[in-house]
């Protein structure tokens, strides 16, 4: 299918650029890959993922909305957020373990504080202003900071640096810069993990073999900053940006093209128009002086570059509707960012992070497409909409993943929609989930056994007390199921009286803090209300839930039958018995193993999952004895 406009990345490019750059590190130095402005439009999850693969230790990005992306997208290794954070962003930097840049105290002040309340550490870089004049600490003040910086004891200095202003074409300011910034590193009370200051070109010029990370950016991508360096290190451009020819049209002498009738025909001509302009990222400034290529001949822009359409000369090629235009190319030098940019003073910095706004990106290894990436260059990351919003954008995604509206809106309507609304919004779940019951024998001439159950399990304490209930029919239990107050049901037989004889709470504890019980019954129930004054503090974070209960069962029921009735994270059920009985198993699962293991010693069966499987509410286990 051809679309209007399409980006392509090589990865095997970047990873060439990469490699290359790298030989020209001090051999104890790690690296910094840059993917700020989206890997500066080369996509940053898929820039990341291939920067990881080739040793990246840390990636640099502007800002937390950024570093939060790549973390939606399971990015895991640190994330240096360059540019000075705003106090409202000091929650998520913390909530989704970024590291902050510090360029002021006012900031680090904040910070500290808020790790304070929050009981939690954070990394931190130190950024020096050595001569680039933008953000950080005042190289020449820097020292009378120090005390300040220093004394926070929940804000890890892991590293410090400062930014090369001229690297690519002043080596005089920039000895000064190293100069400035090693005497300021000597004066600190101890060395951070990182030190750093070169940036892509700096790694290249410079020497600076006091520090231990380089910031890697630009030139991964195949784009030089400053011609000079073209004789040091030869690099491939990453960024293709394609368009094609969707019309074909002749023009005669004294006929004009485009607004404003810029460009006014002298000689007969054909020209072709493209379906992109200034929108999809074609700089403006091109206009009446830019090229794009087609079948590998260079054809001028001519006249304005409109918002969605531009004109070609195509006089001097055959050429037809459906034709490939290259615009940035790897395939004549003339298409490379920097000298198109160029012809207008431009920055290629600026004409990368702009280009293919309308446009899919593919990327590519081994002449193979890896994956693609939407239009308008935005995943889904769910924090941008209000919850109407995010819930027509899932009962769609399932629609168009289905391929039908009405099973969507059955799963949607019967499923989702009942988890988010009947659980009032406060969606939780369970973990370690570890339930031991065993059946004693005391009295053979009893027709019960003695029930002791115990149960453990950690998840995210919501209210400030809850529930136990426990019931001698199914109708007064079911209730209770989806109620999210309740932490624990039994439901006891009918042969029994509803008293705390024949069920009580042995124990029951959040973080080993004896919880208050107090007990209602009543002929269908017994309820049984859990709290404690501190439990309050708890509030919002996750918790160690344990439970031990006395109770009853009796001997001719011959079967016993236990429920996961939340979104678990990794179980084991225990059964106990006499050694008179001989117990068979039936798990009923609703996850991805519908089959746990099952393993058999004497008097004891354990059912089990993997640590990291999840189990489905309405899953769980028959014993028959």
């Amino acid at each position: 299918m051809i679309e209007r406009s399409k980006t392509e990345i090589n990865l095997d490019h970047f990873e060439y650029n990469l490699s290359n750059i790298l030989k020209f590190k001090n051999k104890n130095s790690r690296f910094l890959q840059i993917v700020k402005a989206d890997a500066y439009g080369h996509g940053a999850y898929q820039i990341a993922l291939k920067a990881i693969e080739l040793g990246a230790k840390m990636l640099g990005v502007a800002n937390s909305e950024e570093g939060i992306f790549l973390r939606y997208q399971g990015i895991s290794i640190p994330i240096l957020i360059l540019s000075p954070s705003l106090e409202s962003e000091i929650e998520d930097i913390v909530n989704y373990n970024l590291t902050p840049t510090i360029s002021d105290l006012i900031f680090i002040k904040k910070l500290s504080h808020y790790l304070e309340k929050k009981d939690k550490k954070i990394s931190v870089h130190i950024n020096i202003d050595t001569g680039m004049g933008r953000s950080g600490f005042s190289y020449s003040n820097f020292k009378e900071n120090i005390p300040g910086i220093f004394q926070f004891k929940n804000v890890v200095i892991e590293g410090i640096f400062s930014h090369f202003a001229a690297s690519e074409n002043d080596k005089e300011f920039t000895d000064l810069q190293i100069l400035r910034f090693k005497n300021i590193v000597s004066d600190l009370p101890y060395l951070p993990k990182y030190i750093h200051i070169a940036n892509s070109s700096g790694i290249i010029n410079m020497n600076c073999d006091f520090c231990n990370l380089v910031r890697i950016g630009i030139l991964s991508f195949g784009i030089y900053p400053d011609k000079r360096l073209k004789s040091k290190i030869y690099l491939k451009p990453v960024m293709r940006f394609i368009s094609y020819v969707s019309q074909i049209k002749k023009a005669k002498n004294g006929d004009s093209i485009g607004y404003n009738r810029l460009y006014k025909v002298k000689n007969n001509l054909t020209y072709a128009i493209i379906p992109i302009g200034y929108a999809d990222g074609l700089e403006y400034l091109l206009s009446d002086k830019g090229f794009v290529m087609i079948n590998q001949k260079i054809c001028p822009i001519i006249g304005k570059i409109s918002m969605d359409m531009t004109a070609i000369d195509v006089s001097n090629v055959d050429c037809k509707i459906g034709d490939k235009v290259d615009i940035i190319s790897d395939k004549n030098e003339k298409l490379f960012a920097e000298n198109i940019t160029a012809l207008y003073k431009g920055n290629p910095y600026e004409l990368l992070c702009q280009v293919g706004r309308r446009a899919k990106r593919y990327y590519f290894s081994n002449n193979k497409l890896l994956s693609s990436q939407p239009l308008l260059r935005r995943d889904f990351v769910s924090k941008d909409f209000n919850d109407e919003g995010l819930n027509k954008i899932i009962s769609t995604a399932i629609s168009q993943r289905l391929k039908s509206d009405e099973i969507s809106s059955v799963i949607y309507a019967n499923v989702l929609r009942k988890l988010f609304y009947d659980s009032d919004n406060q969606i939780s779940y369970r973990s370690q989930f570890h339930h031991t019951i065993e059946f004693i024998d005391e009295n053979p001439e009893n027709d019960f056994y003695v029930v002791k159950t115990k149960l453990s399990f950690r998840k995210k304490l919501i209210n400030e007390n809850f529930m136990i209930v426990c019931a001698n029919n199914n109708q007064s239990l079911q209730r209770y199921f989806l109620d999210p107050k309740v932490e624990y049901r039994w439901l006891l037989h009918n042969n029994f009286v509803l008293d705390k004889d024949s069920f009580s709470i042995e124990r029951v504890a959040i973080n080993n803090i004896e919880l208050i019980k107090k007990y209602q019954i009543d002929d269908k129930l017994i309820k049984i209300n859990c709290t404690h004054p501190k439990l309050k503090m708890l509030r919002g974070s996750v918790q160690e839930y344990s439970i031990s209960t006395l109770t009853k069962y009796p001997k001719n029921s011959h079967q016993l039958s236990v429920y996961i009735n939340e979104i678990t994270k990794s179980f084991q059920i225990e059964f106990i018995y006499p050694e008179n009985l001989t117990p068979e198993i039936v798990p009923i699962f609703a996850g991805k193993t519908k089959f746990p293991k099952i393993n058999k010693t004497k008097n004891k069966i354990s059912v089990s999952s993997q640590i990291d499987e999840w189990i489905f509410p309405n899953s769980g286990i028959v014993f028959s004895y």
